[in-house]
């Protein structure tokens, strides 16, 4: 019998997927059902990375798509036992700062918190109910992307409103928790001397923030209510003038709708390049909205580093992680270029090959590029909800 623990990421037309076992880091399964519907791919790869098989089954709905791709687990792994299912929830509001074995009554508690992430609460919570029905019995642990950040200080945690707001949920949550707890956790192990240290991790990706850890905590974060505010992002703005969107409401004619489509989906990278969301694609393309595109970016990734050293105090440590974070050498070299009143140097040849320190010897500031595994860091809370250690759950 083969005894392991699944982890679900569900976007609003994607299903991700790990297979891990009971001990170790590296999965047994990867796998991404993407653009659920008519048109859906299911990608599924082994240990090494190597194509696995899949059958030919309903990818329609995250229901049809997550029955596909435990039979397709089964195909290659036949006397699989699901133990406990994983799942990421990209809010936990208030009432969680850790993650938490699902029941009916927690659910209840997150439903209303789709209001502060329309884009992602309803699918993760969509794909954990999935779950629930596909394999009753079989617990299922929710990790919270705000929960990280829920130790803030509380001049990072509130808004100048009115104070009442924030007693009723209006303050700065963070989010990217599952990937800056990981790197934290990898910083143990990596640089035990900056356990204790100030280190901004800069989580760049389609998705895009950054975190001031100081002792392996979250002490501030660049987003804040929710998934839109700091760094920009693919489609996401990031930090606006609110005075701009009463303009676009008062005096433009636009809908609440209309600007939540438009900041969430239209806006970043794509808004202001007017050609892709893809770094990769803005980077190879040359034109001079796309350069203008990554000048923004930058400067604005230059500027938060400022804002979360400041946080802190000071800095020990630059850590680099997500898709541009881990991979575009020009973006970390940019970024890096304008922070030398940090004690920020970067290496040329190791951050050409990606390496693990991409700081001169000379540096007085670390920087490092450290591989986010959101997966892991879920696979182990459904350990800790066997039994198995490593992390408690409620």
């Amino acid at each position: 019998m083969t005894q392991a623990i699944l982890t679900l990421n569900a976007g609003s037309s994607s299903l991700k997927l790990a297979l891990y076992p009971l001990t170790g880091d590296r999965p047994m399964a990867t796998g991404l059902v993407d653009a659920i519907g008519p048109a859906a791919a299911f990608h599924l790869k082994g240990p090494f990375g190597q194509d696995m098989p899949t059958v030919a089954g309903d990818l329609s709905t995250h229901e049809a798509a997550l029955q596909t791709v435990v039979a397709s687990l089964r195909g290659t792994h036949p006397d699989l036992t699901l133990l406990c299912i994983g799942h990421r929830v990209l809010h936990g509001g208030d009432h969680f700062s850790a993650p938490v074995t699902v029941t009916e009554e927690i659910l209840a508690l997150l439903d209303p918190l789709a209001a502060f992430a329309p884009l992602h609460q309803p699918h993760n919570l969509a794909g954990i109910r999935a779950a629930m029905a596909a394999f009753p019995g079989v617990p299922q642990v929710a990790c919270f992307d705000t929960a990280f950040h829920r130790h803030h200080p509380w001049v990072n945690d509130a808004f100048a409103l009115p104070r009442a707001f924030h007693d009723q949920g209006v303050r700065r949550y963070g989010f990217h928790g599952l990937s800056y707890d990981h790197v934290a956790t990898a910083l143990r192990q990596i640089a035990p001397q900056l356990t204790e240290g100030r280190v901004v991790v800069a989580h760049l990706g389609n998705g895009a923030s950054m975190c001031a850890l100081q002792d392996g905590r979250s002490i501030a974060s660049t987003m804040g209510f929710t998934a839109l505010d700091g760094l920009p992002m693919g489609t996401r703005c990031g930090q606006i003038d609110p005075g701009v969107l009463l303009y676009l409401m008062q005096h433009r004619g636009m809908s609440a709708d209309e600007i939540s489509d438009m900041l969430y989906r239209r806006s970043g990278l794509l808004g202001l390049s007017g050609l892709s969301s893809d770094m990769r694609t803005l980077e190879a393309a040359g034109t001079p909205e796309a350069r203008q595109a990554i000048d923004y970016f930058v400067s604005c990734a230059q500027r938060e580093v400022g804002a979360m050293a400041a946080a802190l105090g000071g800095i020990d440590a630059l850590v680099f992680c997500g898709g541009i974070g881990e991979n575009s050498r020009l973006i970390r070299e940019r970024i890096c270029e304008r922070l030398g009143w940090m004690g920020i140097e970067i290496d040329h040849a190791r951050n050409g090959e990606n390496a693990t320190v991409i700081s001169s010897d000379f540096a007085r500031t670390m920087v490092m590029i450290i591989p986010t595994n959101e997966e892991l860091v879920i696979a182990r809370a459904a350990r800790a909800a066997l039994g198995l250690g490593e992390r408690s759950v409620a």
